[in-house]
């Protein structure tokens, strides 16, 4: 019996209820005074794949300046606004913050940049997805346990961290990969980490293009959830100097969207009534969700920074430069598995006397994917040293 609060007082009866939980991958005593979701968040926090994040690319590469957005940060932000979302809804607070937390883990150095190069080098052996990383991670990498690989966390967070999949690997999943297949719904917890990810990482890069200069004001005026905020502080506040006048657009921006996307859920809420967890699985839609105006809104500022940030000129010839040194990284370890460090050397070989090449690739993958920018260009330049590369 555990002690203390009961992790699921004062929660909705479609949250995940701990009461209802489908548990660990290797059941464990329950601990004494944390709930189940919550554990998995610490052993998150906890993980070597956690803290890695923090010199790995968001828009910017680490090398860039300090003060743009890691991976590290960009999750915490998520999880802040998953948190506040999942509260006011009624819903289990610590799960929300765990997916929110391991979103990531998964994701290369260099981001997506990052991941299309070695989905590129992986294509003949299952490809490479950063979604599907982070599920590894959580289920098999990380090595901190005597009795289990990975952090055995339980069924909701991994769901929620498995937030797209094809039916290829979704048949390799078991009944955590059923939903794909079946064309089901995760749970509310899922869906609104989901979205805290899309809040944070739209608003956020609005205040990194303008801090380096790629976007400017004027062009940002002319989006429309940019504009409405920039016409209320520039009104209020006249004078005010350009980092702050940014700092109270986006805080307002965020309150905007964070605002619509808790009122649009409850109303959903309110007309379907699901009765549990399950029922809302097998709604034929999400529930949680914006508004439609601000859906549209929300929409036209991704895809303003898709055009003027992310394929902004220096972002793409430093995403090259970058990409290529993991694409060389790759083609050396693949070439030569003894250049490995030990563990990922012995692990590699293990794996390719299992599966063949395609086993050896995985291994190499994972031990590249799970690289630091820094770390990638010291890889590479040990290996340049050796002529290697």
């Amino acid at each position: 019996m555990r002690k203390g609060r009961d992790p699921d007082t004062g929660l909705a009866p479609y949250a995940a209820l701990e009461s209802g939980s489908r548990g660990r991958r290797y059941p464990e005593d329950p601990a004494d005074y944390r709930g189940e979701y919550q554990r998995d968040r610490d052993r998150i926090v906890h993980s070597s794949a956690f803290r890695r994040l923090v010199y790995k690319t968001q828009v910017f590469i680490n090398h860039e300046g300090d003060l743009y957005r890691t991976r590290l940060t960009h999750s915490l932000e998520v999880a802040q606004i998953g948190r506040s979302v999942a509260s006011a809804l009624a819903l289990s607070e610590p799960l929300t913050e765990a997916i929110c937390l391991a979103h990531d883990l998964g994701h290369t150095p260099f981001g997506h940049a990052g991941q299309d190069v070695l989905n590129d080098c992986m294509r003949d052996w299952g490809g490479f997805e950063h979604n599907l990383q982070s599920l590894r991670v959580v289920d098999e990498l990380e090595e901190r346990y005597a009795e289990f690989s990975g952090l055995n966390l339980t069924f909701e967070t991994r769901e929620g961290i498995l937030k797209h999949c094809s039916i290829a690997n979704a048949r390799q999943l078991g009944e955590l990969g059923r939903r794909f297949i079946e064309r089901r719904q995760p749970g509310l917890e899922a869906q609104v980490a989901d979205l805290a990810d899309a809040i944070a990482y739209n608003n956020h890069d609005v205040d990194d293009g303008l801090r380096a200069g790629l976007v400017t004001i004027d062009e940002l005026r002319e989006v429309a959830l940019f504009g409405r905020q920039h016409a209320v502080v520039a009104a209020r506040y006249p004078g005010l100097s350009s980092r702050r006048m940014i700092h109270e657009i986006v805080r307002r921006m965020i309150h905007d969207v964070v605002t619509d996307l808790v009122e649009e859920t409850a109303r959903r809420l309110a007309d379907l009534r699901p009765a549990s967890i399950e029922a809302v699985r097998h709604l034929g839609q999400a529930v949680a969700g914006f508004s439609q105006a601000r859906e549209a809104e929300h929409l036209e500022l991704k895809k303003f920074l898709r055009s003027r940030l992310y394929r902004h000129e220096r972002i793409e010839a430093t995403r090259s430069g970058a990409g290529e040194v993991l694409r060389e990284l790759f083609g050396a370890f693949m070439q030569e598995v003894t250049r490995l460090p030990a563990e990922y050397r012995d692990a590699a070989l293990a794996m390719e006397s299992a599966s063949g090449p395609a086993g050896r690739a995985r291994a190499v993958a994972d031990y590249v994917a799970g690289m630091t920018d820094r770390y990638a260009f010291q890889e590479h330049a040990r290996l340049s040293s050796l002529g290697a590369v």
